[in-house]
């Protein structure tokens, strides 16, 4: 359970997988806890579903002013466009690698290890990922496999990663058991 326990949810302001933020915003508050929607932006970001726009959310509090320490974990989740602009944002880098400063669970998925690889952060580390990352991990020190759901703890934290939307059931269960831990 995730009683008491904030979770920050990091996405640009304009391209993020909308399932690959709201399934695990669902399993956090399912979970007791309490998501927050962090962008590099205030206002709205505009979700879409593969290549089509979607829903629109409200950003909580943008990576200028949010302290990476009020939060207990993080989710970042992918769509190709999503990670590939965080990881332009030194700002959204570096609080992204905050977490692991802080040995707090981080939960990326699909194309959003990419943010991750920015951070330097991967090297030592297990990861999987939508398969065309493959590379950028392994050039980046991580190993890459192709599974479902891979949990890494061989780091200052522990790093869930998954492919793609169709492992959202067993990276939102392993997202929610890490934060909860």
């Amino acid at each position: 359970m995730l009683n008491g326990k904030t979770i920050a949810f990091l996405v640009a302001p304009e391209g993020v997988e909308q399932v690959e933020l709201t399934e695990p915003w669902k399993a956090v508050k399912q979970a007791g806890g309490t998501p927050r929607l962090v962008s590099t932006d205030s206002g709205q970001v505009q979700a879409f579903n593969h290549l089509d726009k979607a829903d629109t959310f409200a950003v909580d509090d943008t990576v200028d002013g949010a302290d990476p320490a009020a939060f207990d974990g993080l989710v970042l989740p992918g769509g190709v466009a999503n990670p590939d602009y965080l990881r332009t944002v030194p700002q959204a880098v570096r609080f992204a690698h905050a977490f692991f400063d802080m040995g707090r669970p981080v939960a990326a998925i699909c194309h959003a290890p990419w943010t991750l690889i920015e951070a330097d952060v991967v090297r030592g580390r297990t990861l999987t990922s939508w398969p065309s990352l493959q590379t950028d991990l392994r050039n980046a020190g991580a190993t890459w496999v192709d599974q479902e759901v891979m949990v890494c703890t061989a780091g200052p934290n522990t790093l869930v990663t998954s492919r793609k939307p169709d492992d959202l059931k067993a990276f939102c269960q392993a997202a929610a058991d890490a934060f909860g831990a």
